[in-house]
């Protein structure tokens, strides 16, 4: 057994080097990407430079290592290390059993260490985000970085927020100062999980993959690993599980399950995995603003889905939604209403996507009692394990897509049993708009592009209250009534003497082009080309009507655009490559 003095040198060498302090840095929040009232709560953990007074350090974190040296070059060995966890017991006068505790935790902080020093990789991302309030033009660029490890397949799994709207992507291995180019090779906004691939074997030599484990029970151990603020080295932060639950993923504003550790989990640490024993059971995403080591991890099977879909698929596919908006029933004289007898509990089907298979056998005020013969509770909740209860919205999820599942209603007093076809539901509005450019039409200075929530998200953090409420409204409620549905509006009127008296229309919908319904974007588009009229008419929200001269549009769109230093008429997306349109040709001469 080491003596007092012993152990405290241990303890130096053990914790030296972490709170070096190098360039501030501050936690990279979400609020231009989801729901304010999500925001508010949450952040995700790539990070950037910004003023002195965002620097933080980082009070959980143990301790991190400097350099590749093992153990024994510091000074420890297998054999003395549980001896200076003896040495520390003796200065702080520790109980047998806290001594033992004591000396767990340090030796599983060790075995996390040592698993994850040649799989665990800093990512540094160069990405450049569009302007949806200017469609044709990026954002300035911007640097950040992430963490990542490597898994079987010579492939790195990270953070989809880590390299979201990516220009660039290198990776760099603990103890080496050489970065490696990486390309993104599939990426899941929903479940913010991504794959990275490097395609220089020079890179792979040394490296070992992790292995993906099970869901880990209440107050078990987990260590987090990865490069957070505060330093250029790898760390490690210990913690144990508070809870295991659906919740709400800041990145892709999707419901899926997630794990909730009391390890501090900093910006940087996006990625990274959190270990338990020998084998991963999540990676580090995001956490609670505003509270105290409440971090969220992405548990096994929710990495699983991803992985196994992408392998499967050739890219990511989704998570499984039966498109339904369904109500607790836990009153009794709701219950009694709808005849439900004291044995029986479900839910009460509210709104049904007209899009999803549950459309054709479903309706509205039917209950659902059981899914793949699970009992549904009154609160919506089904068995997990060990007493505990998880939203059945977890087992919608975790299905494959064109998958069935066998749902058990009551209907007027009666018991029905259907069989429903289940795949991914894109809302009405996109949530979110990650690697690809925003989508518009320009046309006589009249700017059209379709509603996203991106779009709102550009009037700021407060979006929800400073957007234009019928948008938002729209945006956040309103169902697709058949495929490629999308809500047109008039972003913005570019003046010119052409459209004087227009711009104060814009921020509306537009419903038709003489006289026909518009479905979406590409629509638009093709009835104002297809205008054989002197005229050209827009009908917009609140009856409210544009009339423009169709010839001398054509030419003002030319000469508006070169004002402006617009480079095309419309987005790549909606050139025909067959039959290039008159109006995009005339911009760029």
């Amino acid at each position: 057994m080491l003596g007092t003095r012993s152990a405290l040198r241990a303890a130096r060498r053990l914790s030296a080097g972490y709170f070096r302090r190098r360039s501030p840095l501050i936690v990279g929040r979400s609020a231009d990407r989801v729901d304010s009232k999500v925001s508010d709560k949450f952040c995700y953990h790539s990070f950037r430079p910004c003023s002195a007074d965002g620097f933080k350090y980082s009070s959980s974190v143990l301790f991190s290592t400097a350099s590749t040296s093992t153990s024994a070059e510091n000074g420890l060995d297998d054999n003395n290390c549980g001896a200076a966890a003896d040495g520390v017991q003796l200065i702080n006068s520790e109980s047998p059993a806290e001594s033992l505790s004591t000396t767990s935790s340090i030796s599983d902080a060790y075995y996390a260490i040592e698993l994850a020093l040649d799989s665990v990789v800093k990512i540094f991302t160069v990405s450049s985000s569009p302007s949806y309030f200017l469609p044709w033009q990026n954002k300035s660029q911007r640097e950040s970085t992430g963490s990542g490890f490597v898994i079987h397949g010579k492939r790195i799994l990270t953070n989809a927020h880590v390299v979201a709207d990516h220009t660039f992507v290198l990776v760099r291995k603990h103890g080496s100062p050489t970065k490696y180019r990486a390309k993104v090779q599939a990426v899941g906004h929903e479940c913010d999980l991504a794959i990275l691939v490097v395609e220089n074997e020079e890179f792979w030599e040394g490296t070992n993959s992790l292995e993906l484990g099970d869901i880990p029970f209440l107050q078990e151990a987990v260590a987090v690993v990865g490069y957070p603020q505060g330093g250029d080295n790898i760390s490690v932060t210990k913690g144990v599980v508070s809870r295991v639950e659906p919740t709400q993923y800041v990145h892709g504003a999707s419901q899926l399950l997630a794990i909730q550790i009391d390890a501090a989990i900093n910006p940087g640490n996006s990625g990274g995995p959190a270990i338990m024993g020998n084998k991963v059971a999540g990676v580090a995403f995001q956490n609670l603003s505003g509270a105290e080591n409440i971090g969220y991890i992405i548990p096994v099977p929710v990495i699983r889905h991803f992985i196994s879909g992408v392998e499967e698929n050739g890219s990511y596919v989704g998570f499984c939604s039966m498109g339904l908006s369904c109500q607790p029933t836990e009153n009794l004289q709701l219950r009694e209403y709808f005849q439900m007898g004291p044995e029986l509990t479900g839910v009460l089907v509210s709104k049904i996507n007209p899009l999803s298979d549950a459309y054709k056998v479903l309706r509205k005020d039917d209950i659902i009692l059981s899914f793949d013969g699970i009992p549904i509770a009154n609160d919506g909740t089904v068995h997990f394990r060990n007493r505990e209860r998880i939203t059945f919205d977890h087992l919608v999820s975790m299905k494959k897509p064109n998958e069935t599942a066998v749902l058990k209603v009551l209907r007027n007093g009666e018991k029905h049993e259907f069989c429903i076809n289940l795949f991914p539901l894109k809302p009405l509005v996109p949530v979110h708009q990650f690697d690809k450019l925003p989508s518009f039409f320009i046309f006589a200075g009249l700017v059209f592009i379709p509603l996203t929530q991106p779009y709102l998200h550009e009037y700021g953090e407060d979006w929800y209250n400073t957007s234009p409420r019928r948008l938002c409204e729209r945006a956040l409620r309103k169902l697709p009534t058949k495929p490629g549905e999308q809500l047109v509006i008039l972003s913005q009127v570019l003046l010119d003497d052409i459209n004087t008296g227009y711009e104060r229309l814009a921020e509306l919908q537009v419903n038709k082009v003489n006289g026909v319904e518009v479905e979406n974007l590409k629509h638009l588009r093709k009835l104002v080309e297809d205008n054989s009229k002197e005229r050209i008419r827009f009908d917009l929200d609140d009856e409210r009507v544009i009339v423009l001269n169709y010839d001398l549009g054509k030419v003002a769109t030319s000469r508006i655009l070169k004002r402006h230093r617009i480079p095309y008429a419309m987005s790549s997306d909606l050139i025909n490559d067959e039959n290039a349109p008159e109006l995009e040709l005339a911009c760029s001469n």
